[in-house]
């Protein structure tokens, strides 16, 4: 296993959404090819723990305002794979991992 550098503590994180961000209009948007079968996700990147910026999301604490309202939980068997990486590729990969879970059919919100 490679050693990890100490700059290596950026991550990517998914977190669940209700079904009922869907009757935001600007969520509505983003997703024209929404497959209803599949979840609503907020996917963003952090140097804190992922479980520690949901938390922080949940109590409003430079929170994205999908995740502070219809924020359920996280979702790490979409992103723990990728964890932890340097700054550079954190920002790479959140773009990346929300084009991915769109490209499958999610409701992607990704700021």
């Amino acid at each position: 296993m490679p050693r990890r550098r100490s700059r290596d503590h950026h991550h990517v994180y998914v977190v669940l959404l209700s079904e009922r961000v869907w009757n935001e209009p600007a969520f509505r948007r983003a997703n024209p090819d929404h497959d209803i079968l599949k979840p609503c996700v907020y996917v963003g990147m952090t140097g804190l723990d992922p479980d520690l910026r949901f938390d922080r999301h949940m109590a409003g604490v430079q929170a994205n305002r999908f995740v502070l309202k219809y924020g359920e939980r996280l979702m790490p068997e979409l992103y723990e794979a990728y964890n932890p990486m340097p700054y550079r590729a954190a920002v790479e990969m959140e773009v990346e991992l929300a084009i991915g879970l769109r490209e499958a059919g999610y409701g992607v919100w990704q700021a």
